[in-house]
């Protein structure tokens, strides 16, 4: 893997070269990667923030998990390709994924609650959609290990820390994956605006499913498609015929889990 050294205001060694996907940025997303017992190799706070009593919470977990914490400047944070870093930057190490196979033997059978994103490459929506199935409750999530945004530090920032509490399985083929889905008796539904597609009000969302999510754009595409045991729409209303990738997740997803609270 291509690794990118980021300049600091103090040169940093060798050793010290990252790649940009390990770094978490933003305060709620540095705090939760904490809490949600990733491992950080290092915490750099802005000099004007020493003392600001939103990150006493931030200092303390720090010194509890033994993360070690470097005050730098505006110059070291300029460096960095994000605006919304808050003067906060973890150093991770590379996210661990987990495999397919093990998120499908950790569900409590009939309950299984997964997400399979099909090529989704921003990731805004990667994080949006990580995010929303984590409060949703979700098992985990699929995601392919081409074509597609990765969990890096705009996916973990976009999730709010989601990223750290919500397994995250990465395969080299979707539509294989949710071939393995169904033979361990896991459905699956394709979110599609066809007009021969199940209003998702009406659709099965109880016992194990797998939500699939379309490409921006593109939507699901045709080989992934054939593979999903039902389609299922979100009726539009307005001039717009879609919504966002993320927007549709959620909305599908927190229709899962009032059928599920319905149905207990």
């Amino acid at each position: 893997m291509e690794r990118r050294r980021l300049g600091s205001s103090r040169p940093p060694k060798r050793k010290d070269a990252i790649d940009l996907d390990d770094v978490i940025y933003g305060l709620h997303a540095v705090e939760e990667a904490i809490v949600g017992g990733e491992a950080l190799r290092k915490l750099y706070i802005g000099d004007e923030r020493k003392r600001d009593p939103a990150l006493k919470r931030l200092l303390e977990l720090a010194n509890e998990t033994g993360v070690s914490v470097r005050f730098e400047n505006r110059m070291f944070f300029s460096q960095f390709p994000y605006r919304a870093h808050q003067s906060v930057v973890a150093f991770g190490v590379p996210f661990e994924y987990v495999t397919l196979e093990e998120t499908i033997a950790a569900r409590k059978p009939g309950t299984g609650l997964f997400v399979v994103l099909d090529h989704i490459t921003d990731p805004h929506n990667a994080g949006a959609i990580i995010r929303s199935a984590e409060c949703a409750g979700a098992t985990a999530i699929v995601m392919p290990e081409r074509r597609a945004a990765g969990v890096n530090a705009t996916v973990r920032k976009a999730s709010a820390g989601a990223t750290a509490h919500v397994p995250i399985a990465r395969v080299s083929n979707i539509a294989g994956a949710i071939r393995t889905l169904k033979k361990a008796g896991i459905w699956a539904a394709g979110a599609a605006g066809d007009a021969g597609s199940t209003d998702y009000t009406r659709a099965d969302f109880t016992g194990d499913i797998a939500i699939v999510i379309g490409a921006e754009g593109d939507g699901i595409s045709p080989v992934v498609r054939k593979e999903c045991d039902y389609l299922v729409k979100i009726p539009m209303y307005g001039e717009v015929n879609s919504l966002n990738a993320s927007v549709a997740a959620g909305i599908l997803l927190f229709e899962a889990r009032r059928q599920r609270i319905a149905k207990a």
